[in-house]
């Protein structure tokens, strides 16, 4: 029996828990001040300007602050700063902290700590590397009081500084910031509104969170990243469950509160739980990501991955994904998120219509594929990527490819996806992730589809086009420019297959009746979430 039919007519611990019959241990000690998560994935590291891994963003996020944070229109609003200003040429930002500030071991948040950690930040992240190349100087002026000098104007300064993708400029202690940007941090003392209790946390299995009480929230109302960071429980305890079944029959028994992302086949059952709540967790939804490595053969040649682009079906994809629902999917002959003011499916005509499995082979024979082996890395402990990867060992196999098939976890995914060594010397030839839709509304922040080489996201592609693009878009006057630039966009990253989308779907999120304030968005925001 396949997983999803032992999911639809079995699910033997669900049923059990909804009916009383197993007792919830005791996880915390005061179970009405503490909140219980089941997050994405295992929390296997957490730095997350070393990585932009999604499961440690958002924990991440509960910890350390930022300058700005963007609301749910995707407006960055100030955060950690109070008054921020520009010179009339634009070369000149000058931020000043709000008063109060102070990071967890209860030190002061000083204008210097902010300048150690926008140096750290800036070489891993493409917007920050975009500021470094025209920066001349950043320095602090005072103790509350940041100056960024350009030798040219950067207008999405403030988008920069508050963006919700990864990996997001967050504020740490100067001492910590000072650690090289590929290298992790061992030490963990943040600026936002959640301490991160390290003794507690058992990689594997748990993470713990408590409330910092030197947080000082800003007052307006709370939207995403923006607004008053008010946390309204004691404790957020993440409680790893990789199994499914065991998450469904864990929040039906009320031994967890909020799962992050329950699987579409488990949502029936859920919503019979007069307990429980379902949603669509973010309507702007996700893009599944074929990411291949381009430095390596036999992705290193654009004529095999142009034969994945034909070969592939979305269609496959996202039914093994979230099931038969045509709601919760589409095809996505594009790299931008639909039903947004700038989406657009120019240059996208690979990837629609009848699949062409002969063509295929005939483009992989023409490119004088050898037999190498293709190194899939696959983390069967997220959801997401378990049911791509396993759609493509399938089409890999079909287009006659030689699969190494390496089942791994994803936060193993996420150490070996960083090193640029050769396949058969631990290195790997693709891996699946997915990018939220709200990081796929245009380029800004969108590091998955850079073609910057080097300095590009995992699997460093090179397209000189799509780079010639992404700059049009940041130079564009107004909002037909900008559309025309990401036409540009879309045919050059299509035409040297950055990575290969495999379709757009909607994620659920479900939680206890008696948790109340949930947003929707793209990460769990912990701040005006209360339990009663």
């Amino acid at each position: 029996m396949d997983r999803r039919s032992f999911l639809k007519t079995g699910v033997a611990a669900g049923a059990v828990a909804a009916s009383g019959g197993m007792s919830a241990p005791a996880f915390s000690q005061n179970a009405a001040r503490t909140l219980r998560f089941v997050p994405q994935a295992n929390l296997a590291n957490f730095d997350p300007i070393w990585g932009t891994q999604y499961v440690v963003r958002n924990a991440a996020a509960a910890v350390w602050d930022t300058l700005y944070g963007v609301d749910d229109k995707l407006e960055p609003k100030m955060q950690m700063v109070e008054a921020d200003q520009v010179s009339a040429d634009g070369l000149v930002w000058e931020f000043r902290l709000r008063p109060g500030l102070k990071f967890h071991d209860n030190t002061p948040v000083l204008a210097k700590d902010v300048v150690a950690s926008l140096t750290r930040w800036a070489p891993r992240d493409p917007m920050g590397q975009m500021i470094a190349a025209i920066q001349n100087e950043l320095v602090a002026v005072d103790d509350r009081t940041i100056r960024w000098s350009l030798k040219t104007p950067y207008p999405k300064m403030r988008f920069a500084l508050g963006k919700n993708s990864t990996p997001m400029p967050f504020i740490m202690p100067e001492r910590i910031a000072a650690t090289n940007a590929f290298s992790q941090i061992t030490e963990y003392v943040g600026s936002g509104p959640m301490r991160f209790l390290r003794d507690e946390w058992v990689p594997g299995a748990k993470a713990v969170f408590q409330k910092f009480d030197g947080y000082v929230p800003r007052q307006e109302p709370s939207s995403w990243l923006a607004g008053g960071k008010n946390i309204l429980v004691d404790r957020v305890e993440w409680i790893v469950m990789p199994d499914p079944a065991t998450a469904s029959a864990a929040l039906q028994n009320g031994e967890v509160d909020w799962w992050e992302n329950p699987i579409p086949d488990l949502v029936p059952v859920l919503r019979r739980n007069r307990n429980l709540l379902v949603d669509i967790a973010d309507p702007l939804g996700n893009i599944g990501s074929f990411r291949m490595n381009h430095l390596h053969a036999p992705f290193n040649d654009v004529r095999i991955r142009r034969a994945v682009m034909m070969a592939l079906s979305q269609e496959d994809y996202m039914r093994a994904l979230v099931g038969d629902d045509t709601n919760l999917w589409k095809a996505l002959p594009s790299y931008f998120t639909p039903g947004t003011s700038s989406y657009t499916e120019v240059g996208g005509d690979i990837l629609k219509g009848p699949r062409n499995m002969d063509a295929a082979k005939r483009l992989l024979a023409e490119a004088g594929y050898a037999n190498q082996p293709v190194t899939c890395i696959v983390a069967q402990d997220q959801s997401i990527t378990k049911s791509m990867g396993d759609v493509t060992a399938d089409l890999l196999k079909r287009m006659g490819m030689n699969v190494d098939f390496v089942a791994t976890d994803w936060g193993t995914t996420g150490q070996r996806r960083a090193l640029k060594n050769p396949p058969g010397q631990g290195g790997w030839s693709m891996f699946h992730t997915w990018h939220a839709g709200a990081d796929c509304v245009n380029p800004a922040g969108y590091n998955a589809l850079r073609g910057n080489g080097d300095n590009a996201w995992f699997g460093w592609p090179t397209s000189a086009p799509t780079e010639a693009a992404i700059t049009e878009w940041y130079g564009a006057p107004d909002a037909a420019a900008e559309k025309a630039a990401m036409e540009k966009i879309n045919t050059a990253a299509m035409t040297d297959v950055v990575y290969a989308p495999t379709g757009f779907f909607l994620s659920y999120t479900s939680w206890r009746r008696n948790v109340s304030g949930i947003q929707k968005g793209p990460l769990p925001f912990f701040w005006g979430v209360s339990k009663t």
